[in-house]
């Protein structure tokens, strides 16, 4: 009963301190004045037909939003002390989510896959060694982009 309030406890705490994210399948245009009013440096790299905006929060958690050259978020990925707070990271993709994660493929209870033909989710982690995840729109990935860019 301990671990799990422990557990609860910490990821409320971490999501707390995350910066406000563009979410999945939404417009990144919010993104810089977001990180600024958060006192959160934003972090843009571009790649051929997409950039990469990466925030860390002070509680230590880095979101990073690939974002396609429409200016639409197409995947996310984080890591961390614990997972950022997914109704504001995947946006009206959480309803999905919250579909996919009743029928998911647990390979273990540190690991959660999600696979949908609009939505894929992937999501690891250990209270003391930290947590790591990736989520994207199939249908929205540029030519020039691979899901093992998702770091």
């Amino acid at each position: 009963m301990k671990l799990i309030v422990r557990i609860a406890l910490s990821s409320l705490l971490a999501a707390a301190a995350l910066p406000a994210v563009a979410a999945l399948g939404g417009d990144a245009a919010s993104v810089q004045s977001d990180g600024a009013s958060l006192k959160s440096a934003v972090r843009v790299t571009a790649s051929a037909g997409y950039a990469v905006h990466e925030m860390a929060s002070p509680a230590g958690i880095v979101v990073r939003e690939f974002v396609g050259t429409d200016g639409r978020v197409f995947a996310v990925s984080w890591h961390g002390i614990g997972n950022p707070d997914l109704r504001q990271v995947l946006g009206s993709y959480y309803a999905r989510y919250e579909q996919g994660s009743a029928l998911a493929l647990h390979s273990s209870h540190r690991q959660l896959v999600i696979s949908l033909a609009d939505f894929r989710f992937e999501n690891a982690g250990r209270q003391r060694g930290g947590f790591a995840g990736r989520a994207w729109v199939p249908a929205m990935l540029p030519a020039t982009f691979s899901t093992d860019d998702l770091k």
